[in-house]
Formats: structure tokens, sequence, C-alpha cells
């Protein structure tokens, strides 16, 4: 273990506000279901429609974390260089790539709300209800991916409390809305939107967040001089590197968000109760797991400042006191997860059987058995997801986990997925360990790996 205190000091400073940060945006998708769940008509329909449409909001999500993840590889190094030039043109491309695709996706999304419904789900009630929300949601695409890039370039400058100042903003701003637009407000002259009143609320705190993020970016912070025109940086060689290096990393993660959309797809072909209750514990879940993605982060920027700076020794001290650490948080959660996922199930319980509007009681014991099926896999994931998303992709072995990522998702989460559920009608919670199998013996691999010296890789120029 290292001894040095500087090094707990930075993990802790880094990691905890990404985590508070990701637990205050995952608190902003749990406020929305637990809202949209006490929709008092067809509750189970609205929530799926809802959780169905989300899983495309995930594919979106998944391409923006891994746009970033490839651009803290790089900025993290350069900045144990101190080249602030390369750092702004790496937030450049990150910006220009993420900006366009965001206003494609938005523009047709909302003129074919229902053809992307109908990707994820062949039930007609659900696709109605879903579009609905979808249409208006996709507008938040644009200020998110703004946000996104800004935090992580921020980040990997060590710059991270305005990224949970934003995140408690928006979290503030969309629980108001939620009550004004999802049931209306007299006084306000406001209609009951319901489900549309939640894409509604989500834009709004998406847009202030994205304004609070860019003011203090340009005009508040000094350690990382910007303008509006770095924006616009050109630089070939810098593009070239991010193909490179950051592509494997965006690749890997949209292929994830790919696995994941085709795994709501499945998933919607089994009922109702299967997309409800999954999409109650894949909030759980990721509730659970957000101090892995807080220690991923801040490993990134330890180990990438370290092979920056080439301290190639200290890089490895790091990484096994990081690895232990992981370790060590992923008992923690999986017996909290385990013993408690009761009490973070009746959350959901606000208005209680169906005919008051709520969930039906094998909705919740359906979810509950994902929630103890999935409690288990974290063992293996705290593990090995923040060795290859903060120790891994900071020490530039990018294309080593996008190939283990490609090969567990393609050739083995989603055949197996498909199997259980559409050939062999296996019980659900059969399908459910399918989507998450592959966290079982991915830690193994992340560890062999490790142990060697090929994954330290100085990126820098």
């Amino acid at each position: 273990m290292v001894k040095d205190k500087s090094f707990y000091k930075m993990l802790v400073f880094i990691a905890l506000p990404v985590a508070l940060q990701s637990i205050i945006s995952l608190g902003l998708v749990f406020s929305d279901n637990i809202m949209v769940g006490n929709i008092r008509e067809h509750t189970e329909i609205v929530f799926a429609g809802v959780t169905q449409a989300n899983a495309i909001t995930t594919l979106f999500t998944f391409f923006i974390k891994g746009l970033g993840g490839g651009a803290s590889l790089l900025i993290s190094q350069y900045w144990g260089k101190k080249d602030l030039d390369r750092i702004k043109t790496v937030f450049s491309i990150i910006f220009t790539i993420g900006l366009s695709l965001a206003a494609v996706i938005t523009a047709l999304i909302f003129i074919f709300p229902k053809g992307a419904m109908s990707i994820v789900t062949s039930d007609k009630d659900v696709i109605n209800s879903g579009a609905q929300y979808i249409q208006i949601v996709c507008f938040s695409y644009i200020f998110y991916i703004l946000t996104e890039t800004f935090a992580v370039m921020l980040r990997c400058v060590e710059i991270v409390r305005i990224v949970l100042v934003t995140s408690i903003v928006a979290f503030i701003l969309n629980l108001i809305g939620n009550y004004i637009f999802i049931y209306g407000n007299a006084s306000l002259h406001i209609p009951a939107m319901g489900a549309r009143g939640s894409a509604v609320s989500t834009v709004i705190a998406r847009i202030v967040e994205c304004l609070i993020m860019m003011t203090f970016t340009f005009k508040i912070q000094k350690r990382l001089p910007i303008k509006i025109r770095d924006l616009f940086r050109h630089e070939k060689i810098m593009w070239r590197d991010y193909v490179k290096y950051g592509l494997p990393v965006m690749a890997g993660d949209t292929q994830w968000g790919f696995v994941g959309l085709f795994r709501a797809i499945i998933i919607g072909r089994l009922g109702s109760q299967m997309m409800s209750a999954n999409g109650i514990a894949d909030v759980i879940m990721s509730l659970a797991n957000i101090f892995t993605i807080g220690l991923g982060s801040a490993a990134t920027v330890i180990i990438g400042k370290t092979v920056g700076a080439k301290e190639y020794d200290k890089t490895r001290k790091y990484s096994n006191t990081l690895q232990i650490l992981f370790a060590c948080f992923g008992v923690v959660l999986c017996l909290g997860l385990f013993f408690g996922r009761g009490s973070l199930i009746s959350i959901y319980e606000i208005v209680g059987g169906t005919a008051a509007g709520g969930f039906a009681q094998a909705t919740k014991d359906l979810a509950k058995t994902f929630i103890g099926i999935g409690a288990f896999t974290l063992l293996g994931t705290c593990y090995h997801a923040t060795c290859f998303t903060g120790i891994n992709r900071g020490a530039g072995d990018s294309k080593f986990v996008f190939k283990v990522d490609m090969i567990c998702g393609w050739l083995i989460v989603l055949p197996l997925t498909f199997l259980n559920a559409i050939v062999l009608h296996a019980p659900l919670p059969i399908v459910f360990l399918s989507t998450r199998i592959d966290q079982c013996f991915k830690w193994i691999i992340a560890f062999i790996r490790l142990r060697g010296n090929k994954w330290i890789r100085n990126v820098t120029r």
C-alpha cells in the first residue's frame, strides 16, 4: 500500500466530488422514475415507456462518456507535462465531435419518436407512451454533451467542485420541475403533463446546468485559461492521436451502449412487468455503482499524470494500491446492496398495488430478485471496471480494454441473453443474470493484465 498522504488526498479530492456528482445525476433519473411511477393511471405502461426511452438516452450517454474517456487519457497525461495548449486542442476535438452528433441524434428522434421507441419495444402502448417522453427529452442531449465535455476537461486538470455544484442545481431544478409539470400546478395555470412533464423538467435542468458550467469555465476559473476561439482549435497531429488512443475508448464505451440497447430490445419483448422490474433494478444497481465511477475517474487522472511525467515506478505502486481499494469497495457494496435491496425497492411503493395505480407486487418481487443477483456481480464490477476505466485508460492501455469489452459484449452477453430470453424462454431471473454474466469473470482478465508491464504507454508528444 502507498504511504504517501498526497496520493490519498488526491484520490479523495477527485473521487468524492465525482461520486457525489454521479449520485446527484442518477438522483435526477431516480426522481423521474419515482414521480412517473406515482402517476395513477396505467402506471406500469407509462413507467415502462420512460424506462425503454431511457435505454436510447443511455446509449447516447455511453457515447458521451466514451468521448470524454478518450479525452481523459490524453488530457491527464498532458496535464502531467503541463502542456496546456495540447489540452485545449484535445478539448476542441471532443467538443466538435460531441456537438455534431448530438444535433443529428436530437433531430432524428424529434422527427421520428415512435420509430425510435419501436427499436426497443414491440408493445404499442409502451411505444406511444415512450414517444411522448423522448420527443421532448431529446432536446436535453445537446446541453448535456456540452456540460460533460467541459466537465471532463476541468476534472483532468483537477478542478472538480464546479461539476458537483452544477449537478446539485440541476437536481433541485428537476425535482421542482417534476412536481410542477408532471402533476400540474393550478396557481401557475400549468396542466398535468404526466411523463411529458418529466421530460420538460429534465430539459430545463440541463440548460441551466450547461450555462453554469460554461460561465465558470470561461469567466471564473484561471487554472486553464480558455476562450471561445479555443473551441475551434485545429491540429491534425492531435486528431490522429485522438483517433489512435482516444477512439478505442470512445468505441469501447459506445459499443457497450449498443449492447445495452440490444439488451433493452430483448427485454422489451418480455412484457411490461419485465421492463418495469428491470428498470427499477438498473437504477438501484447504478446507484450502488456510483463510487466505482468516482474511483475510476480519480484513477485515470492519478495514473495518467504519473505516466505523462514518466514516473513509472510510482505508476505501478499507485496501481497496486488502487486495486486493493477497488476490491474492498466491491465487498462493501455487494453486502450493502444485497441486505438493503428491500428498503431501496420500498421507495417505489409510494402508492402500492395496481388498484391504486402503482406497481404490482409481482413486479417489485421480481425487481428484488434481480437486485440480489446484481449485488453479487458487483464484486467483480467494482474491481475490473475501475481497473479498466481508471488504471488501464489512464496508462494509455485503451486498445486492450476495447478488445475485452467487444469480446464479452458481442460474443458472450448478447448471444446468451438472446438464447435464454427468446429461444429457451428461461425464467426471467436467468435472463437478467445473462445480461451481467461478464461481470463474473472480467476481474480475472483485469488482474492478469496489470501484473505485467504492457499496460503502461506514454502517449504524449
